[in-house]
């Protein structure tokens, strides 16, 4: 009978024990009840003690979660619509205040953060163009937007890890208008680089000319010069060589003047006689007789 109190008494301290005790996992965050009142949410992993029977905990999962909502259309500054495909990061910050903002219910918790996301996406792409939604800013755009939404997601005792735009889409329309715009522009660039390939070319072409002339010119300068200074090394050859002996000299010019005249047999010269043109024709004096 002793022995069955005692196995009785060892039993029900060691249930008493497991019920005194709770474990909180690196991965969770826990909340201490009393009799249903919110006493503690301030739990570090590990062991904790709590009052069997009065005491209950409710733990929730501390890891990142993943929103991902459905594509919403938001007015560009240009009154234009933009389908936005996003998503959002979060996690639980304050379990105490996530529990009595939205009681726990991570359901309630995704609508709530779903509408203070597009809320922030709308006020942001109000103030863009579509070009710059789509190309220019997005980055700044999921910055602000992150930052902006979790001032109010804290309240939730939520932290807004990041906010990422998967894809933004144009509807048909406006895709058409982009593209129309996009090509005029791309348009416009090629024309201004082919007119400034068109001006850079006619400034190459100029310099070209320019140097042509000059290289011509000077060329042909020295080749007068060169000319000239050979023309008075032969004149003054040819008059040394006269000089020396005249005659000789004479003769010689009239022997090129026959070669020349006489080169073809159907050459025919008319001319006097006794002209000077033949008087080396007389004799080797040029004369009638010898001198």
């Amino acid at each position: 009978m002793v022995r069955t109190s005692s196995l009785i008494l060892l039993v029900g301290l060691i249930v008493i024990g497991l019920f005194s005790v709770f474990k909180v996992d690196e991965r969770e965050k826990a909340i201490l009840f009393r009799l249903g009142e919110l006493v503690d949410a301030d739990f570090s992993p590990g062991l904790h003690f709590k009052f069997p029977f009065i005491n209950n905990v409710r733990k929730f999962d501390s890891r990142i979660v993943t929103l991902d909502a459905e594509p919403e259309r938001f007015l560009t500054s240009e009154k234009k619509n933009v389908s936005v495909d996003s998503f959002v990061k979060w996690r639980i910050a304050d379990v105490g205040r996530f529990y009595t903002s939205v009681a726990g219910d991570q359901r309630q918790a995704n609508l709530r953060l779903d509408q203070i996301v597009k809320n922030a996406m709308r006020a942001e792409f109000s103030k863009r163009t579509i070009n710059e939604a789509v190309s220019g800013d997005r980055s700044q755009v999921m910055r602000i937007v992150t930052d902006s939404s979790n001032v109010q997601a804290q309240e939730m005792g939520i932290e807004i890890v990041d906010v990422r735009i998967k894809r933004i889409d144009l509807p048909i329309e406006v895709s058409s208008s982009v593209y129309r715009r996009m090509e005029a522009e791309r348009a416009r660039v090629a024309r201004d680089f082919r007119s400034r390939g068109a001006e850079a070319a006619e400034r190459i072409r100029a310099d070209a000319d320019r140097q042509h002339t000059v290289i011509l010119a000077e060329a042909y300068r020295d080749a007068e010069q060169t000319r000239g200074e050979g023309d008075a090394i032969s004149t003054d050859t040819y008059a040394k060589a006269y000089g020396k002996n005249p005659e000789f000299y004479a003769f010689y010019r009239s022997l090129n003047a026959y070669k020349t005249v006489f080169s073809d047999a159907n050459d025919l010269l008319v001319i006097e006689p006794d002209s000077e043109f033949f008087k080396y024709f007389k004799d080797q004096f040029g004369a009638d007789g010898a001198n």
